[in-house]
């Protein structure tokens, strides 16, 4: 399997495309990282260097690629984070050249703008645009509970609720939808959920809540659930795997004391998955 990721590359910690590429490359997909950013570390520390990357320097490293004719064999774009209004047009314009070549090819987006805890983090114009522009055009999107409700102008709280908003998500555009985050009111106390739906049903997983905030950990999610979805088409097992694999790289993380996630110390996770979560289904 191959995977065009369009995303962002920090060289200290995991974000974006240097959370994505790793996990991947593990589980045997070969990527092909192309770097909207390269800075020297995520955003959340409140200072960091280095350029954003302007999107034609963008777009012509995605033209290299197609120029060696590569787009027939990608079986997937990945994008995530999207720093500025213009990479959408490049992100859109490359899925649409790639599934010229192979139109078997999906694309999955990460609609990163915020979460229910801080609001939206992202340029103003940024969640309008992917409301109305980026995700109409995926086949994929891995949205928190709190991104999937400004997508479709919902407020997602309970199960039957959040599936409304996924019927929503999924009348836009998208064939399948995971919801990451999801915090239901009636859920047992200490945990957190997931949910994955696509036109077969819908699959819920429940795991322990861990006390910390991991940077990157969401773009590993994306990037793992669309392997292993791509690659076998099973919404539910997919879940299973991608939530066993990112929770055993946040508890090694926790337990280590690090602020950055122990992406290469956690490998094992990702390459044999110890599916200690079940998925039921709930439609």
């Amino acid at each position: 399997m191959k995977i065009l990721s369009i995303q962002s590359a920090v060289a200290h910690g995991h974000v974006g495309n240097s959370a994505a590429v790793f996990p991947l490359q593990r589980i045997g997909v070969d990527v092909l990282p192309v770097y909207t950013v390269n800075f020297s570390n995520h955003t959340g520390y409140g200072a960091w260097r280095g350029p954003m990357i302007d999107p034609t320097d963008v777009r012509e490293v995605i033209t290299g690629i197609e120029e060696r004719g590569v787009f027939g064999q990608i079986d997937a774009v990945l994008s995530g984070y999207q720093g500025g209004e213009g990479i959408a047009d490049v992100i859109i314009d490359a899925v649409a050249r790639v599934k010229a070549a192979n139109p078997d090819a999906v694309y999955a987006c990460d609609p990163v703008m915020g979460n229910a805890k801080s609001g939206c983090f992202v340029a103003p114009a940024i969640p309008v645009l992917l409301r109305d522009r980026v995700v109409p055009v995926a086949d994929i999107i891995t949205p928190n509970q709190f991104e999937l409700g400004f997508l479709t102008g919902t407020e997602p709280s309970d199960l039957d609720s959040t599936l409304a908003s996924v019927d929503a998500a999924m009348a836009m555009g998208p064939s399948t939808v995971l919801v990451t985050s999801v915090e239901r009111p009636d859920r047992e106390e200490g945990t957190i959920e997931m949910l994955a739906a696509d036109g077969k049903g819908a699959w819920l997983v429940s795991t322990p809540h861990l006390p910390m905030k991991a940077n990157g950990s969401g773009d590993v999610t994306a990037a793992l659930f669309t392997a292993h979805y791509t690659s076998t088409g099973d919404a539910r097992l997919a879940l299973e795997r991608t939530v066993s694999s990112v929770f055993d790289l946040l508890q090694s993380t926790l337990d280590s004391g690090d602020r950055e996630l122990r992406l290469v110390e956690s490998q094992e996770a990702y390459a044999n998955p110890r599916m200690q979560f079940t998925a039921r289904q709930v439609r």
